[in-house]
This record gives C-alpha cells, structure tokens and sequence, in this order.
C-alpha cells in the first residue's frame, strides 16, 4: 500500500510517516514513472500506523499546547489594545482645550509644549457646493461652512490626540490658521490646479490638576 493512500486513509502527515518507516527499517521505495513511490505491505498498516501515532503523540500535543499558549498571548495583547484605546478615547473626551491660558478651578502644573493638528480638504469635488435648483447654486454658503465646520473637528481631533501622546489632559492658547493651497496634477501633459483649503489647530499641551484651594 502506498504511504500516500495510507496518509490519506488515516489522516496523518505522510512525510512524517514515511520518516518514521525509514527509521524503523520498514516498508519499501520503488520507482513509478520516475517518481520513487513508498510502499507498505497491507498486514502491517494497522501496527505501524498505530506505532506512529503513539510517537508522535507528544509531540503533537506539545504543537497544540504551543498554538494554545499563542492564541491565548494575542487574545491578551487584542484585550490590552482594547482597554488602551478605551482608555485613551475616554481620555480625550475628557480632555480640556480652552483659547484662553487656564481654567477656573484647575492649575497648570507642567507644560508639554507648542503642539497643533491639521486637516485638509479637496474644494473641487469634496465639498458640497450647495443645491442647483435650475437657476443658480443655492445654499453655497452653508455648504462650504460646514465643509470647514468638518475639517475644523478634525483638526481638533488630532490636536487632542497629540496632547494625549504627550501625556496631557489639557490644551490652552488654541487657535485656528487657515490657508488655501494649490498644487498641480500632471495629466495628459496638461496641468491641472487642485485647490485645498487647510485649517491647523495650534495650542499648548498641559497637564492640569483641580485647584482645591480654591
């Protein structure tokens, strides 16, 4: 019988098997069609195969105890990712910003430094330009305010984010710089402007505690 059929018939690994046969000084290679094929005689399939699961037995446990342990260490590093991302999402929304340089009831004590989050977005295309009602554009204004309205969010999203990287709870002296850009794509050897409008969130990290003297 071939190691092949043998493999198959008793769902083990075939090149372990045939190891195992070699070792013992079992079974037989013979050569089809260019192809070196083991074979077993039939009468001692069962012994040897039973032999070889007795072998093998360990180490297959000590395989299945290693994919235990490794399943159970990324299950633990996937738990500790969730309570520090739940951590910091809990973090920044209690995050403090003010564009003053305090907060009644709270003092500073340690500043981290100039810190800032940007946005940008593509005019052309991205944002809402308003409701053509066959006539003319209506709405354009408001459009285009709560396309900033969006960036600005964002903005202060990464802000936040950069004060909590530096360990903060707090952000004073915020402001908002606004710039339009302009940069060029290259098409079909024709160059085509693409106009950006870009907001940057600016402050100063700080850590504050609340002021009980107060």
């Amino acid at each position: 019988m071939e190691t092949f059929d043998i493999a198959q018939k008793y769902n083990i690994s075939q090149r372990q098997f045939e190891e195992y046969l070699q070792e013992v000084g079992a079974g037989w290679v013979q050569s089809s069609w260019g192809t070196e094929v083991m074979h077993l005689a039939d009468d001692e399939v069962p012994e040897h195969v039973q032999k070889f699961k007795e072998r093998i037995a360990p180490i297959l446990e000590a395989e299945a105890q290693r994919q235990k342990a490794l399943a159970e260490a990324e299950a633990q590093r996937q738990k500790a990712l969730a309570e520090a991302e739940e951590k910091k999402q809990l973090a920044l929304s209690n995050m403090l910003i003010t564009s003053g340089f305090n907060f009644d009831g709270y003092r500073i004590i340690k500043y981290s430094g100039y810190i800032s989050g940007d946005d940008a977005i593509l005019i052309e295309g991205a944002v809402d330009k308003g409701v053509w009602d066959g006539w003319e554009i209506k709405d354009m204004g408001q459009a285009l305010t709560d396309s900033l309205v969006k960036i600005r969010r964002q903005a202060l999203k990464e802000l936040k984010e950069a004060a909590y990287d530096l360990g903060c709870n707090a952000v004073i002296g915020v402001d908002f710089d606004y710039i339009t850009l302009e940069p060029t794509q290259l098409t079909a050897n024709i160059k085509h402007h693409l106009p950006y409008v870009c907001v940057t969130a600016n402050g100063n990290a700080v850590i504050i505690e609340k002021d009980d003297s107060k």
